[in-house]
């Protein structure tokens, strides 16, 4: 019974463990190893993850703290800090990307929805800087005394879960990371003004998908034609060519430029597109949703800890992002299957107090309520998970 098993143990019974031990068989990655497997080293990262763990000795403390309940919580043997970083340090971080993909998938499925009922899926893509010392992550050097990575994502706008995410140096311009996303007919992209790469943008779009990107001020074009009776806020809604050595090579059809008057920011905004079946004020719209992307990326990093890693080599660190990404699809799939009337902080702050209770998880967030109302509805998180 459920009333028998404690919260963390309640949680890891929504993953399918199964097919994680399809993908360790696939690289082999537990050959020779008797008893802290690659299961075990997933949940005692998620566990840190869940319990706000700062460091690998934190995460041990904590792991320590409980070793009479470990088998029972799921973890299996009360795991030692050389193991788990020599786990992290040696073991294939393919094997956690691949699982997080699923994750992200089930989470994907389990969320679909069609908001802005355009026929096809609304993706934001964007960037986040992750800074790394560069004593310590020297792999990692970018600038002269600085360390970092990026971590690219393709975030859908509709589910609210990043579909796709590559991590490359720091030092790696954001357009180029455009050419490794898994493009879709009849989807929707969207784009900051780094991402103004003509050549991309029309691989884009010769694949039937759409795209809407921010103009960088500089951009070179002629007018073909303009249309009239525009709505509030439309500046102007124009068929362009450009004109510009290498764009125009790159992207020789016309294109579809609006100029939008945000009334909020006091401020005009250029979108270039090549959806001209869709109203000006449905570009405005799409482009204003990519904001979501950058509320992600804070949300992640205040409450999911990929800012201070437990373990310094390039392999520790992906397998760390991936087990981030891992929990924060587990918890949107809880929310879901659970139909929870809570926001993500709510879910995550209640669970990181009660992971070793014996509580059922209904139980736990029905009878846990927040007093303060400005901790529930957070300005600076994304309003993630409403039904």
């Amino acid at each position: 019974m459920n009333k028998e098993k404690y919260v963390f143990a309640q949680l890891i019974s929504f993953l399918n463990e199964d097919k994680f031990r399809r993908i360790v068989n696939k690289y082999q990655a537990n050959r020779y190893i008797k008893h802290f497997t690659c299961w075990n080293q997933l949940l005692a990262l998620m566990f840190g993850q869940l319990c706000n763990r700062e460091s690998l000795r934190d995460l041990i403390v904590a792991l320590d703290a409980h070793h009479s309940k470990s088998y029972h919580l799921g973890l299996g043997k009360n795991v030692s800090k050389s193991s788990l970083a020599r786990a992290n340090q040696d073991r294939d971080y393919h094997i956690f990307e691949e699982y997080a993909y699923y994750l992200v998938n089930e989470a994907r499925q389990k969320r679909v929805s069609d908001i802005f009922k355009l026929g096809g899926n609304v993706y934001a893509f964007d960037s986040t800087t992750i800074d790394l010392c560069l004593s310590v992550f020297w792999w990692a050097k970018f600038r002269k005394k600085k360390g970092g990575i990026k971590v690219h994502t393709l975030y859908d706008v509709e589910t609210q879960i990043p579909a796709f995410f590559h991590i490359t140096d720091a030092s790696a311009h954001d357009s180029t990371a455009m050419k490794e996303i898994p493009y879709e007919s009849g989807s929707y992209y969207i784009f900051d003004r780094a991402y103004n790469h003509f050549k991309m943008l029309y691989k884009i779009h010769q694949i039937g998908a759409y795209f809407v990107v921010r103009a960088k001020k500089n951009l070179q074009y002629k007018t073909v034609k303009w249309k009239r009776r525009l709505p509030k806020n439309v500046l102007s809604d124009v068929t362009i060519e450009l004109t510009g050595f290498y764009p125009k090579q790159y992207y020789p059809e016309h294109l579809r430029l609006v100029r939008y008057w945000d009334e909020e920011q006091e401020r005009e905004f250029i979108f270039l597109t090549n959806a001209t079946h869709i109203s000006a004020l449905q570009v405005a719209e799409l482009y204003k949703n990519r904001w979501q992307i950058e509320l992600f990326f804070k949300w992640l990093k205040q409450h999911l800890k990929i800012k201070k890693f437990w373990g310094t080599t390039q392999n520790a660190v992906r397998i760390q992002i991936y087990a981030a990404i891992s929990t924060y699809c587990l918890v949107a799939i809880v929310q879901k299957d659970m139909q929870l009337d809570r926001s993500t902080y709510e879910v995550l702050q209640i669970l990181s107090i009660s992971l070793t209770d014996k509580t059922h998880l209904r139980d736990l967030f029905d009878k846990t309520k927040f007093q303060n109302i400005k901790e529930r509805f957070r300005l600076n998180e994304p309003n993630l998970f409403n039904f």
